[in-house]
């Protein structure tokens, strides 16, 4: 079983207020609340982190993508493929 620590945090008022209401509604204490919160939080900081660091080394050794990639992964994105075939 994992160690648990006490860590003690500052939050305002109204912070503190609705985090006792999403406590209170999910019948869990303020602390499993805010320990989940902060663990997802951590866990797609991480991940985001981890991402931009293989972007940069990707980038470092020159692996870009042409222009008609990015072309089409816009077009895939914002529909306009999509757009030209309705008419």
């Amino acid at each position: 079983m994992a160690e648990n620590k006490i860590t003690t945090l500052r939050l305002e008022l109204e912070l503190r207020r609705r985090l006792d209401g999403l406590a209170k509604a999910q019948r869990r204490s303020r602390s499993f609340i805010a320990a989940e919160a902060i663990r997802e939080y951590v866990a797609v900081n991480e991940w985001q982190i981890e991402e931009v660091k293989k972007g940069l080394e990707e980038a470092d050794r020159g692996e870009f993508a042409n222009d008609e990639k990015v072309r089409r992964a816009m077009n895939k994105w914002t529909g306009r493929k999509r757009a030209r075939r309705d008419r």
